[in-house]
């Protein structure tokens, strides 16, 4: 496993004009009046321990009274806005519960939880330093994945919608053993098609703590869906396995549960259903696709000893020429991206 160490310290990536006028003309682009360097503005804070008294490696901080109330004012507004209209009206019913900031990884985020006051029902969502990277990571989950993303934008800051589901670290720990022949059968299942969409999409470091296992009752029986919550390693390091969750000892488990219930041809069956999903996808939102590949192509998110490195890694993979002609990260998702659609257009036109 020492080959799939990833960079620790990536760089964050500013948004550029054209990244932008994409996210306007997208409805991403929001004004908003709290950004993430007022946030760093804490004057002390506290660790915050999960139920078993375990360090969850965020603290929770504590503003001076002055700032304490404009920003409580401000993260409110925020929430109006990502999930709704902007209405002031509900304001007085919405309550900040706290601010969480992690010190551990890239994005080091604010985690607001809100509460409402009226029926204590609460939710999350999180501030975060606005980074390309992520923010095309995010878009590309948006348009190739079974779930949409709400998320906004205002110069330097990101608002993200939380994902919510159990982490995979502590789903493959605590709850995996328990589970019935028929759930890890599922869950396998599940894996492969996650593993496979990763890797066409480039979507990196899929570790257990950086996605959720999703359970769903369906009649008798649950189903379990798998989804990525951090889109930080979209389209940056070079090492292909990288962007193969398969390959990282985190998910070992998860790994030899494929390999004790399926043989090659099941897992053959679901990588292409899940190739075919994708390349769908990519037809239903094609303009849209093409747009973001665009700002892609015209954006620096890699540096050139990754891109030289990756583009020959899937050529080796895929034998395509296409990727030796990429000059950046964009180029070579976009060849990545047309190479799952033609072959999905090339087996549909054999069916005829």
């Amino acid at each position: 496993m020492d080959d799939l160490k990833i960079s620790k310290k990536k760089p964050s990536y500013p948004v550029n004009d054209k990244l932008h006028n994409y996210l306007s003309e997208y409805n991403r682009n929001s004004k908003i009046s709290v950004l993430y360097d007022d946030l760093l503005r804490f004057q002390g804070s506290i660790t915050v321990y999960d139920k078993n008294d375990k360090d969850t490696l965020w603290i929770r901080v504590y503003f001076s009274d002055s700032d304490r109330t404009e920003i409580d004012l401000s993260l409110k507004k925020v929430y109006t806005q990502l999930h709704s209209d902007g209405n002031d009206t509900t304001l007085s019913f919405l309550n900040i519960d706290a601010i969480d900031y992690c010190t551990f990884g890239n994005s080091k985020p604010f985690r607001i939880k809100i509460r409402n006051i009226l029926n204590d029902n609460y939710t999350y969502f999180y501030v975060k330093k606005a980074d390309a990277s992520r923010i095309y990571g995010l878009e590309l989950e948006h348009m190739l994945s079974p779930y949409n993303l709400n998320f906004m934008v205002h110069k330097n800051t990101l608002i993200e919608e939380h994902i919510a589901g159990i982490p995979g670290d502590e789903f493959i720990e605590n709850m995996l053993d328990d589970c019935t022949e028929p759930e890890k059968s599922q869950i396998a299942k599940e894996f492969v098609k996650f593993n496979e969409r990763c890797m066409i999409r480039l979507l990196g470091d899929m570790r257990s703590y950086n996605y959720v296992i999703v359970p769903t009752h369906d009649f008798d029986h649950v189903v379990f869906k798998i989804r990525a919550i951090d889109f930080d390693q979209q389209s940056y390091e070079g090492k292909f396995n990288v962007y193969r969750p398969q390959f990282f000892k985190e998910n070992l488990k998860l790994v030899a549960l494929v390999s004790e219930k399926f043989k090659k041809e099941s897992i053959n069956q679901y990588k292409i259903e899940e190739r075919s999903i994708v390349a769908k996808r990519m037809i239903s939102c094609h303009d849209r696709i093409t747009e973001l590949l665009d700002c892609m192509i015209n954006d620096s998110i890699s540096n050139l000893k990754h891109i030289e490195l990756l583009k020959s890694k899937i050529y080796d993979y895929t034998l395509d020429l296409e990727f030796k002609k990429s000059k950046n990260m964009g180029e070579v998702l976009k060849k990545a991206l047309q190479f799952v659609k033609r072959n999905y257009e090339d087996v549909n036109t054999k069916g005829f």
